[in-house]
């Protein structure tokens, strides 16, 4: 009897054996053994890159696998976000993306992707506030000056953006909305050769990005006003908020990690954990500070929700003043 229950025994494991799957390599846990890419749809060097590489680096350490990052710049960023948007949803294919997600589906005539539909959020990586700067020959020493100077000569002033739908550009447009007060906008291709006609007095003001502006703001080359965020940016706390004078006014430079739609929620619930942890690392958030840029980690819940209220705040204005981007 023994013998048999033995031999039942034994085919009953073998079977179960035959029928249990073979692991092989394509079946590994996700990331292990596994090349990931993150896009970046801009040219290498500006703080959308920067904050890339640095989650890139910091989570290539976390997994043990190799993360590269791929700068696909152009369209104001329709380029960069549609390969991600059609790419395969298996985890191999992220994005770090910015204020365009949100504002590009009102700025451009056509657009071949949806953001809410063809992109999975993950996680906020950053926000960066802005700081109001303007050149010395201004006559103005705050908000308020500001506001009360722009009122008295409508029209006279002139703001400098990175671009056409940044958010320089929008913070402007923000702030005349709020202030009921006009000014001329001038575009740049970047913020840089927009500083420098800033500090020659060839542009009156500009809301840059606090990691290009401030250096010249503390060495009193320009004049800091104040910061487009609601609090007071940690790494400058002299300026305050905008938002003190002017209120509602409130614009960060926001940058987050996105996959494509279908994407497993367990590889997004991992990349937002190990992202989050990694953002957290004392070496990475020094470099941050750096920065001037508040870490993020946020659920992928709470991603989504802003975007959507993004859309809406950005969307609004586009329409209401008739922004289109070429």
């Amino acid at each position: 009897m023994k013998a048999q229950i033995d031999r039942r025994a034994f085919l009953v494991g073998t079977s179960a054996a035959l029928a249990a799957p073979v692991p092989s390599l394509g079946q590994q846990p996700w990331p292990q053994g596994r090349l990931i890419k993150l896009v970046v749809p801009f040219t290498p060097g500006g703080a959308t890159d920067v904050l890339g590489r640095l989650v890139a680096d910091k989570l290539s350490q976390t997994w043990g696998s190799t993360m590269v990052v791929e700068n696909r710049p152009g369209a104001g960023s329709n380029i960069g976000i549609e390969a991600v948007a059609k790419a395969e949803p298996n985890g191999d294919t992220l994005l770090i993306a910015s204020v365009g997600l949100a504002t590009n589906p009102y700025l451009y005539a056509k657009i071949n992707y949806d953001a809410a539909k063809d992109l999975a959020p993950i996680t906020m990586v950053a926000l960066v506030p802005n700081l109001l700067v303007v050149n010395n020959q201004l006559p103005v020493k705050d908000v308020a000056e500001l506001v009360a100077y722009a009122k008295a000569n409508p029209g006279k002033l002139t703001y400098a953006s990175s671009g056409v739908g940044t958010s320089l550009h929008l913070s402007g447009e923000l702030f005349q909305k709020l202030t009921g007060t006009k000014m001329v906008h001038v575009p740049y291709r970047g913020s840089a050769q927009a500083i420098q006609d800033l500090i020659g007095g060839r542009v009156d003001l500009i809301f840059d990005n606090i990691t290009s502006a401030l250096p010249q703001a503390k060495a009193g080359m320009i004049r800091g006003l104040g910061v487009t965020t609601a609090k007071r940016a940690p790494t400058a706390p002299e300026f305050p908020p905008i938002g003190e004078t002017v209120p509602g006014f409130d614009v960060s430079s926001w940058f987050a990690l996105f996959a494509p739609a279908k994407t497993p929620p367990a590889i997004i619930a991992k990349i937002q954990a190990d992202t989050k942890a990694g953002i957290a690392d004392p070496a990475v958030r020094a470099k941050m500070d750096a920065l001037a840029a508040e870490p993020g980690g946020w659920t992928s819940e709470e991603l989504a929700s802003f975007l959507q209220a993004e859309m809406k705040k950005w969307g609004e204005l586009i329409k209401e003043v008739g922004i289109k981007a070429d």
